[in-house]
């Protein structure tokens, strides 16, 4: 029987989701887990790969698990996996959905702060550029759906299939003084470190060291970059997945917080309620 978990974590002192031999993974930790619990070996099937030091808010992944349980193993699991990961929901699934390759939209939001704020430290990502031009960074994140070749957006795109993704939506929110920034992007694929890289080329346009007509180079003669610098992994969440037959909303209200000022005024009106 085909099960989807629905599961949330905080990358800091992970290599990412996919296992390594020598350092610490979420999915070693899962895997590690449910083995002692059912005795057997069981895999942890990804619906994407992050970044070490990534996080997500949202995020599945199945297992074929054969064998009946009389116990909560939602319960069960959070009591033997670290605080930094959450299991939220454990879906019994009909047939033999994909938890990878049946997704047709990742959202991430990547977080930015422009003063130095402890609070903040490994949640969202500082840089110390208090004047960024954030009507030029919009014009830029304006153009990200009008293209989806993003060859010149990835660290290494020969080792892809293709470069193309279908990027449905994208936006730059800011804080009231624009101390704070989010910039959020969906779409069908991602390529390695594609979010990162955009990041960055939006700061640097933000700090005046590259053009919006530059950036749109990128997009429109898509060639392999040289001496590309990713923004710091540690302000990007993987927030969002869509499957045809499952659409969840996000369990973590502590993301929604760092989403600005708007999202915790709705918060805060749900909490009356």
């Amino acid at each position: 029987m085909r099960y989807f978990f629905h599961i949330g974590y905080h990358g800091i002192n992970y290599s990412g989701w996919q296992k390594h031999s020598d350092i610490v993974s979420v999915q070693q930790v899962f895997e590690t887990a449910l083995t002692r619990i059912f005795k057997t070996p069981l895999a942890a099937i990804c619906c994407g790969r992050t970044d070490a030091r990534v996080h997500a808010s949202q995020f599945f992944f199945h297992v074929d698990i054969n064998q009946p349980w009389d116990f909560d193993l939602v319960f069960r699991l959070n009591k033997v996996i670290p605080d930094d990961i959450a299991v939220f929901d454990i879906i019994q699934m009909e047939g033999l959905p994909h938890a990878r390759f049946d997704a047709i939209q990742r959202s991430y939001d990547y977080f930015i702060h422009t003063y130095k704020d402890p609070f903040l430290r490994n949640f969202s990502s500082f840089y110390d550029e208090p004047n960024l031009n954030v009507a030029q960074m919009r014009s830029a994140v304006a153009l990200l759906p009008l293209y989806n070749d993003y060859r010149g957006f990835c660290t290494s795109p020969d080792s892809n299939e293709h470069t193309i993704c279908h990027i449905s939506a994208a936006s730059l929110h800011t804080s009231a003084n624009a101390d704070r920034m989010r910039f959020h992007i969906s779409g069908n694929r991602f390529l390695g470190k594609m979010i990162r890289i955009i990041v960055g080329r939006l700061i640097s346009i933000g700090n005046g060291k590259m053009s919006v007509a530059e950036f749109e180079q990128y997009l429109s003669n898509p060639v392999a970059a040289v001496n590309v610098m990713p923004a710091h992994p540690q302000g990007l969440y993987l927030s969002k997945v869509t499957y045809p037959y499952l659409d969840l909303p996000p369990r973590s209200d502590f993301v929604m917080l760092l989403q600005g000022e708007e999202k915790l005024k709705s918060l805060n009106k749900t909490l009356k309620k």
